[in-house]
């Protein structure tokens, strides 16, 4: 796995490069991943609590999104693209989801309503 992660590195990087900026893309990379981990746990836990768990709308947004990611992230990998695509990959697949399941979770226990 780190090489995987060594070649993404790499291939955000100048054909010429300092091991300072070697290290702030990879230290870049390690955040963004674990950025990418903590929003899955969100959405696991609004699964979880059975917010989410029968709202058709955000059945199909988590799993219309995270298929889609499965996708781009087997790209990103294989083809080793740019860091900066991840952040896309970041926003749309992962933060989208997670955002709105954090405004579902916020009406029905926050605001006491039933979810739609």
């Amino acid at each position: 796995m780190c090489l995987i992660r060594e070649n993404n590195v790499r291939a955000c990087l100048p054909l010429q490069y300092t091991p300072q900026e070697y290290e702030k893309r990879d230290t870049e990379m390690v955040v963004a991943l674990s950025v990418t981990l903590g929003l899955f746990v969100v959405e696991l836990a609004g699964f979880l609590s059975g917010v989410s768990m029968f709202n058709n709308l955000q059945s199909l947004l988590s799993t219309g999104a995270h298929a889609s990611a499965a996708i781009a992230l087997l790209f990103f990998l294989f083809e080793q693209w740019d860091g900066s695509q991840y952040w896309w990959i970041f926003a749309f697949c992962s933060a989208l989801p997670a955002a709105v399941e954090v405004l579902l979770f916020i009406s029905v226990f926050g605001l006491k309503r039933k979810p739609l």
